[in-house]
């Protein structure tokens, strides 16, 4: 087997190499082997991050006794959850791209025959899967696992559960001590948070994709279980490693539909699409927000997950996880794709399944008896959103999967959050948040602060919400995101005036302005293109290169078209 890394370490050239790696300690034995590298996103600013490092300790030590040499650097993370509803948001998105590179820079700089991708949460998972796909080296996934439910009043509570609470707290329906008792109890450890969010909607994708081993994605945080799939993996990726097994044999249409529909399934974050698509557009493969549609026609969904049911990554453990999920979809998948242990998907299922039952409901229900027939995302086209928007069917009130009403429109999610909590919004309106896209944002903020005073308080299940940014994994409600073309580069949002009527129907895929052409061709004539919000640093740079949602928001190397 001949090593990448053999280029940094062999021959008589390369004895000043050798003697910086002796500086590290190594002995001429660990030098000939292997050279793994152990991209770990640890950090103590983030809950899912914070046991990282103890995960990379089992991984390192299973690395090691199949006969390699792990060498562990880091890259960085960045919390939605504390980021969200200030400047910070801004950040977030564009952070999945830096985490690509870094991973990238550091391989190919030290030749690294193989990867071992620690991470957690929102952006970092679909950014070390990206940096996986761009490389091609062999590569396993250990994905950080699931923060414990809270437990408040005799509730079961989460992250999304305060955030809602805040509405409820502003409308005098919460007291403050209640309010501070809840905020106490909703996030007990470290993890993920707990429910169906971006972040565990990226881990079951990711165990999915056959990049994570079976059990990977709901193993807790604070589990033995966790730290076991660790070491394991250690392992698994010296197998992958002499079987020459890449991300160019995993990451294929095939296993992006099995993906898709666990996704479906599960009723998962909207963000998966524009990472999914990212990810594929990385692998070469043509793969996109059509191919979400497409399947959720013929994908039930099958667990009724928070933020839009009661179950959390906890009962989904108990209930056999990711694995017990395929098990259910199986006349549905592509059976034959490759995993990274090494097995087809056939022969990772488990030939039973748990009836497990929390809420007094299946955690999993059956495809005959599914929560819905149709997944749990939706891709919405018409006048709105040529190219289209996405929303999580599966989290909206029924009264509002066919609507219409008249446009309130806010150049920005600041001044949205402003007249929600002042009352000026009334029940019946379509809110429209433009200018919160990928350029125009930028960065295309997630608006879990806007979604939750909506979803908390008494405007639930009374308006609609439209925009070309996006929302969090935790957002439920009749929330339209990713509508492109976006605002800030012409697309029809940016022509939306107070009162025009606006026509929602997500069973028949449509999102439509009901104005005449002409009228909005005079709008056209006389909408000019915002200055941009940043002119210098990381967000000016992303705002120019960045590419439509509809294409996965990746940095376009032509420079995105204006």
């Amino acid at each position: 087997m001949k090593l990448n890394s053999q280029k940094m370490k062999q021959g008589v050239m390369r004895a000043p190499q050798r003697a910086l790696l002796k500086a590290l300690g190594l002995s001429r034995p660990e030098m000939e082997r292997p050279f793994i590298g152990i991209a770990n996103s640890w950090t103590e600013v983030v809950p899912g991050h914070i046991e990282l490092d103890r995960l990379a300790s089992a991984v390192k030590r299973g690395v090691r006794e199949a006969g390699g040499t792990p060498l562990e650097f880091h890259t960085m993370a960045i919390c939605d959850g504390l980021a969200m509803g200030h400047e910070g948001m801004h950040y977030s998105l564009p952070s999945r791209e830096v985490v690509a590179d870094t991973v990238e820079l550091m391989a190919r700089a030290h030749c690294f025959d193989a990867l071992v991708l620690i991470a957690s949460c929102d952006k970092i998972v679909p950014g070390m899967l990206m940096a996986a796909a761009r490389l091609d080296l062999p590569a396993v996934v250990v994905t950080g696992g699931p923060m414990a439910a809270g437990q408040h009043q005799g509730k079961v509570v989460d992250l999304i559960t305060v955030f809602e609470a805040v509405a409820k707290a502003q409308a005098g329906q919460m007291s403050a001590d209640e309010l501070t008792e809840l905020e106490d109890c909703a996030c007990p450890g470290a993890g993920s948070c707990a429910g169906m969010f971006t972040a565990n909607t990226m881990a079951c994708l990711t165990e999915a994709l056959g990049f994570s081993l079976p059990g990977c994605a709901c193993a807790g945080a604070l589990d033995e279980a966790k730290e076991e799939v660790a070491h394991a993996s250690g392992q698994a990726i010296m197998g992958a490693l002499k079987a020459d097994l890449r991300p160019s044999l995993l990451l294929s249409r095939e296993s992006l539909e099995n993906a898709v529909r666990v996704d479906l399934a599960l009723g998962g974050s909207t963000n998966s699409i524009l990472h999914l698509t990212a990810i594929a557009r990385e692998a070469g493969v043509d793969f996109g927000p059509d191919d979400f549609d497409r399947l959720a026609r013929t994908t039930p969904h099958l667990c009724s997950m928070s933020p839009g049911g009661p179950m959390r990554m906890n009962h989904l453990q108990a209930a056999g996880g990711v694995g017990a999920v395929m098990a259910h979809l199986r006349p549905l998948l592509h059976l034959d794709a490759s995993t990274v242990g090494g097995k087809t998907v056939a022969e990772n299922l488990p030939h039973q399944v748990s009836g497990a039952e929390f809420f007094d409901q299946p955690v999993i229900h059956s495809l005959a008896e599914p929560v819905h027939a149709e997944g749990g995302l939706a891709v919405l086209k018409g006048s709105l959103a040529p190219l289209g928007a996405v929303v999580k069917q599966s989290a909206v009130d029924s009264g509002l999967l066919r609507f219409a009403g008249p446009a309130r429109v806010f150049d920005g999610e600041e001044a949205a959050v402003v007249e929600v909590n002042a009352g000026g919004v009334k029940p019946g309106e379509v809110l429209v948040v433009r200018y919160e896209g990928p350029a125009g944002g930028p960065g295309m903020r997630e608006m879990l602060a806007l979604t939750s005073l909506i979803s908390g308080g008494c405007l639930n299940g009374k308006v609609a919400l439209v925009t070309d940014g996006r929302f969090s994994g935790g957002s439920r409600g009749a929330a339209i995101g990713h509508a492109s073309p976006e605002a800030a580069r012409g697309g029809p949002l940016a022509l939306v005036a107070d009162g025009d009527q606006i026509a929602i129907d997500i069973p028949g895929r449509r999102l439509d302005l009901l104005v005449e052409p002409k009228e909005l061709e005079r709008r056209a004539a006389v909408w000019k293109r915002p200055a941009p919000k940043f002119t210098r640093g990381v967000l000016a740079r992303y705002a120019a290169l960045v590419s439509d949602a509809s294409q996965g928001a990746v940095l376009d190397l032509g420079g995105a078209e204006k």
